[in-house]
């Protein structure tokens, strides 16, 4: 897997380096700074994944959000894998708005666990989607949401159910936990994607836009711990 890393801090692009090293089948074919020579490097290597910050010169706002924007466009093959110090649903939403696929969002401190980087890596480079955990638990832990929100138009086991999509739960292990049947599970997740508005023709897998709108609807709450979930 070739990877390009576009990091402006010295210390946490060494940190990446050196960790990626270790996996032989992962090969970081160039690094950059910003965003004008982010552009120029992707193009010139063509790796199979983009691992960026969000935020880099010139302008230190949303370089990395940019980025996967352009190369949805220009590249569409390649994945982009967005790190960000902060846990803002709208970066997250940004990032796949034009997609889910090929596209994942990681919290930095994700940086300090390998394994779990390189499975996202790995993940989005397949094609899937992945988006930090710790931000669907933040907004599980405070229980609130905008008034008039479109989660009011669930009822309590289906807002239930989608809290639990948000956690990257399977149909199966929702089904284990609420005690159900997995036809029931099929049916609370029709009605919830139907309620929310969701086309079946989104570019956005529906189970995807589903959890993006439970994220962007609920309100962030911070200081939890969580792990990566992909979402396929």
């Amino acid at each position: 897997m070739r990877v390009v890393l576009a990091e402006d801090g010295d210390l946490l692009r060494a940190g990446v380096l050196a960790l990626l090293d270790g996996f032989d089948d992962i090969d970081v074919v160039a690094t950059a700074t910003n965003l004008p020579e982010l552009l120029a490097r992707v193009e010139e290597h063509r790796p199979d994944v983009l691992l960026t910050d969000i935020r880099m010169p010139p302008d230190f706002t949303d370089e990395g959000i940019r980025a996967a924007a352009v190369l949805r466009r220009t590249h569409p093959g390649i994945g982009v894998v967005a790190l960000t110090q902060y846990s803002d649903v709208e970066y997250a939403l940004d990032l796949v708005r034009d997609g889910s696929d090929g596209r994942g969002y990681l919290l930095k401190e994700r940086v300090a666990d390998v394994d779990e980087l390189v499975a996202a890596l790995r993940t989005v480079a397949a094609g899937g989607s992945v988006i930090d955990q710790i931000v669907v638990d933040a907004l599980v832990a405070t229980g609130t949401r905008r008034h008039d929100s479109l989660l009011d138009r669930l009822t309590p086991r289906e807002l239930e159910v989608l809290s639990m999509i948000a956690r990257g739960m399977t149909n199966r292990a929702i089904a284990d936990e609420l005690v159900i049947t997995d036809r029931a599970v099929e049916k609370h997740i029709n009605s919830i994607l139907t309620k929310l508005d969701l086309p079946a023709e989104s570019p956005v897998h529906r189970r995807v836009a589903a959890t993006l709108v439970f994220l962007s609807e609920a309100g962030v709450g911070g200081g939890v711990s969580g792990r990566v979930a992909p979402l396929r």
